[in-house]
């Protein structure tokens, strides 16, 4: 899944410190939910949802801090996305004060709940479950030279890669591009996969490390980014820095379309396996996924965390998801109804804290489950009907006093 960045700036949070959490009154009524394209939202009351009281809130808070504390998008969500920036940096300034056991009440009393529903529409039924995906971050096996056991470069982003922000466009360029590359005359679509390959960057791009082959590549492209191995032991971590803007298209749907192998335990391993054992095809249809990612290379620091996802903060496995981007802001939980493979109990709250181009509709979500091979094998399990309830933060001006468990508690 390609890594992509509201988050909230610390300033923000900081400056709206002085906010206290509002003590949670289930007879509240609700506000008037925001409008969604392609979906009404349904109020719920958080703490009368299966599996609510079950649910490790303390986890979710957690990724919600440090979703709160991070950059920002890079580029920015347009403005028009779901979570209004001062209510989610007040929810943001009250989460700091919040004590341990205290999650469930601070998130009830400082969030109205909403089910995501989708009308129906013709001959298409109402539907109020999504579809949830798994990604993670493969660990693999590199050199920071070239040589035997060694062969698959992986590119920095190039000099000449202009990309564009949600709903920008660029004069001379089809809408259906999201990057180009500049000429002296403006913008062009930049190369394909198979130009790529073949050397159309030339100059304008070099090597940052080299992976085993041309699957593994595959693979970091795919999920966007990855840990490297290195011969000495050390392990670097290799992230998105871009793409060429191209269309993408998935190497499973081109192996069951062809009849390479069936749909049904169609995993991870078994279409990389696959590859390798048939090079001649695979070179064929890697080349007709015409995106191309790009990459830079930073320590791992802290190695239960995952990579940094769109809101620009490290993913929290098991409660970091991404979400569409064009439709929610980064930094909303969302409580997905449902069983999770490995997970206790009948639900599961997270944030939202990436995107990705196949992540697309108010009901869709990719859950970030870990790291290496067992995260990978989860990852290719997960993809089941889920149901979304989205938690949208209370207007700031409903502050009143702070439940009992958090008064007191000092503020970074």
């Amino acid at each position: 899944m390609p890594s992509r960045r509201v988050s909230l700036p610390a300033a923000a949070v900081l400056a709206a410190a002085a906010v206290s959490v509002a003590a949670p009154c289930l007879a509240e009524p609700s506000p008037a939910p925001p409008q969604v394209p392609g979906a009404v939202l349904e109020p719920v009351v958080l703490a009368a949802l299966p599996g609510w009281r079950e649910d490790d809130a303390g986890a979710a808070l957690d990724a919600f801090r440090r979703t709160c504390a991070g950059p920002g998008p890079n580029p920015p969500q347009a403005a028009g996305v779901t979570g209004t920036p001062a209510d989610l940096a007040a929810a943001c300034a009250s989460a700091a004060a919040v004590r341990p056991g205290e999650a469930k009440k601070f998130f009830e009393a400082r969030f109205s709940a909403y089910r995501i529903v989708r009308p129906a529409s013709g001959t298409e039924p109402e539907r109020r479950a999504g579809f949830l995906t798994g990604y993670f971050e493969p660990e693999l096996t590199g050199s920071l030279e070239p040589g035997p056991g060694y062969t698959a470069a992986v590119l920095a982003r190039p000099d000449d890669l202009v990309s564009l922000a949600p709903g920008e466009t660029a004069p001379g360029l089809d809408p259906a591009y999201r990057a180009g590359r500049r000429t002296e005359t403006g913008l062009v679509p930049y190369p394909d996969r198979a130009a790529i390959e073949d050397g159309a960057l030339g100059a304008r791009t070099r090597p940052l490390l080299w992976l085993r082959d041309s699957v593994d590549l595959f693979v970091l492209q795919v999920q966007g980014s990855g840990r490297v191995r290195l011969p000495d032991g050390r392990s670097m971590r290799v992230l998105y820095d871009g793409k060429n803007g191209q269309p993408y298209t998935s190497i499973g749907k081109l192996l069951v379309a062809e009849g390479h192998l069936p749909i049904n335990g169609l995993s991870l391993e078994r279409w990389t396996s696959w590859l390798r054992a048939n090079p001649d095809h695979a070179r064929r249809l890697m080349r007709m996924n015409a995106s191309y990612i790009f990459f830079r290379t930073e320590p791992v620091t802290d190695p239960a965390l995952g990579p940094p996802g769109a809101a620009g903060v490290p993913l929290s496995p098991g409660r970091s998801m991404a979400v569409d981007g064009g439709l929610w802001r980064y930094g909303l939980p969302f409580w997905l109804e449902g069983k999770l493979p490995g997970q206790p109990g009948r639900g599961h709250l997270v944030v939202a804290a990436d995107t990705g181009s196949a992540i697309v509709g108010p009901a869709r979500g990719d859950l970030y489950v870990g790291t290496g091979a067992a995260a990978g094998r989860a990852a290719g399990d997960l993809h089941d009907r889920m149901g979304f309830v989205v938690l949208i933060p209370k207007p700031s001006a409903q502050d009143t006093a702070a439940p009992e468990a958090a008064t007191g508690a000092g503020r970074p």
